[in-house]
């Protein structure tokens, strides 16, 4: 999308042309993804978010990064949120998707929980993958494979990506010395 506002020839063509896109990822890059979707022609698009939706202010915010509802320009050119949905498995016909099956969420004491009765059927032709992740250490599931920053805890200050580079750099170090 860059290179397409910055007046650059791309040789590629658009993925989501008259198409259904579903955007798994209430973040930065699932708004991204609406909104290039948008611009590119799709039929109709959804972004769906597994947590709920946040508070529309968050006062007691420091040191984290508020978690407060935030509407992109992305999301003000249309398309469709849902919140506190999850995906359970994807469906196709001949290699091809045809649609997500998900589930409505609730938060209970820090988990998620699915409400029972919820399951709906989502059609889509294109599902972009969005989604944060969450993990306890700074190695990824693949063999030398690290992350940090936001890249590991999603969004947040600028003090914590530089702590995390440190830490991450270190794990690589002992990594790279076995």
């Amino acid at each position: 999308q860059n290179r397409v506002v910055a007046g650059d020839a791309i040789d590629d063509r658009p993925v989501a042309t008259g198409k259904r896109v579903v955007i798994l990822g209430g973040g930065d890059t699932g708004s991204d993804c609406l909104g290039t979707s948008l611009r590119q022609g799709a039929a109709a698009v959804e972004q769906i978010e597994l947590m709920p939706q946040p508070p529309e202010h968050d006062p007691l915010a420091w040191p984290d990064w508020p978690l407060i509802l935030r509407t992109s320009s992305s999301q003000e050119e249309g398309g469709e949120r849902e919140w506190a949905v999850m995906t359970k498995r994807f469906l196709g016909e001949n290699g091809q998707l045809t649609g997500l099956e998900a589930v409505r969420v609730e938060l209970a004491d820090g988990k998620l929980r699915e409400i029972e009765g919820s399951r709906f059927v989502i059609e889509a032709d294109l599902c972009l993958l969005a989604m944060g992740f969450v993990g306890s250490t700074l190695k990824a599931e693949g063999e030398g494979i690290f992350t940090c920053g936001d890249a590991r805890r999603g969004q947040s200050l600028v003090v914590w990506a530089i702590a995390e580079g440190r830490d991450c750099a270190r794990d690589v170090h002992a990594f790279l010395s076995a």
